[in-house]
């Protein structure tokens, strides 16, 4: 059987162009938070990542699913210390507990959707990235010490959201 409608809960329209979404910028790049945990009641979240040449973030693991779906332009996955280069319209599945990272090496910015289950890590990125005025607002411009907090806090942060940088 399953349980009776939660009434509580409602739709969601992801649209990264509303004015309400939250915008973070985190290593170089533009994460908008589409559909966030709250809305999900803890299940899952949905996060547009706009990422430059260049940008990505640095070897990591948790222990929850990561999918991507790689919307425009071409990211590099380094899975289990494997690389493997993955075009837009192609979706990437990358198991709890796994090492990985991405790096955008084309030459062009790229797009991905990025699927956590459960939800979390729009909450970290939340509290260890700077909040953007929209998609295409510069990252800010910080001071080596402002660079030195970000880190501080993103490791501090990590175990809280089940996460490991290697």
């Amino acid at each position: 059987m399953i349980p009776d409608d939660d009434l509580s809960r409602s739709l969601t329209v992801a649209d990264p162009d509303d004015p309400g979404t939250t915008y973070i910028s985190l290593v170089g790049n533009t994460y908008a938070m589409l559909v966030t945990g709250e809305q999900t009641d803890g299940r899952y979240c949905l996060i547009d990542m706009r990422v430059p040449d260049g940008g990505g973030p640095p070897p990591h693991r948790h222990d929850f699913e990561e999918m991507f779906t790689i919307l425009e332009g071409e990211i590099e996955f380094t899975f289990r210390g494997e690389k493997h280069t993955v075009g837009a319209g192609s979706t990437v599945n990358i198991p709890a507990n796994a090492p990985h990272n991405f790096r955008n090496v084309s030459g062009a910015p790229a797009r991905m959707l990025c699927m956590c289950t459960p939800a979390g890590q729009d909450e970290y990125f939340t509290r260890i990235g700077d909040v953007v005025a929209d998609k295409d607002a510069p990252p800010p411009q910080l001071s080596q010490e402002e660079l030195a907090e970000r880190r501080r806090r993103a490791a501090e942060l990590a175990s809280t959201y089940r996460s490991e940088f290697l």
